[in-house]
């Protein structure tokens, strides 16, 4: 619908005073799987950590699968295999210190 004046018979288009549009732009990461070759290498790290420090994985095969896949991906992307459990406010900053690689400080800790 288009806001229109009569001016000598011929119809025109009145002033509307456009203002900017507010577009927020957010970049979307593609969420790539990591490899099978570092989550390979990311599994018998865990599984080498367990045996060591005498833990054990979660009953739930699920909750096992999304940190080893969480370390794997920090692993390809940082470098080094962040705890996926924990939130870092530069990730790339603390995989440089390699204090909170998994497995982290709460973990070691316990065992």
């Amino acid at each position: 619908m288009s806001i229109q004046s009569s001016f000598a018979g011929v119809a025109l288009p009145l002033p509307v005073a456009v203002l900017p549009l507010r577009r927020s732009v957010s970049l979307i990461r593609a969420k790539v799987e990591p490899s099978e070759k570092t989550v390979e290498i990311m599994r018998k790290f865990s599984e080498q950590y367990a045996r060591r420090s005498e833990t054990y994985f979660c009953v739930d095969k699920g909750v096992t699968s999304v940190v080893i896949k969480g370390l794997a991906d920090h692993k390809e992307t940082f470098g080094a295999p962040l705890c996926p459990c924990r939130h870092y406010d530069d990730k790339a900053a603390e995989a440089a210190q390699g204090f909170w690689n998994c497995p982290c400080v709460p973990m070691r800790e316990r065992t």
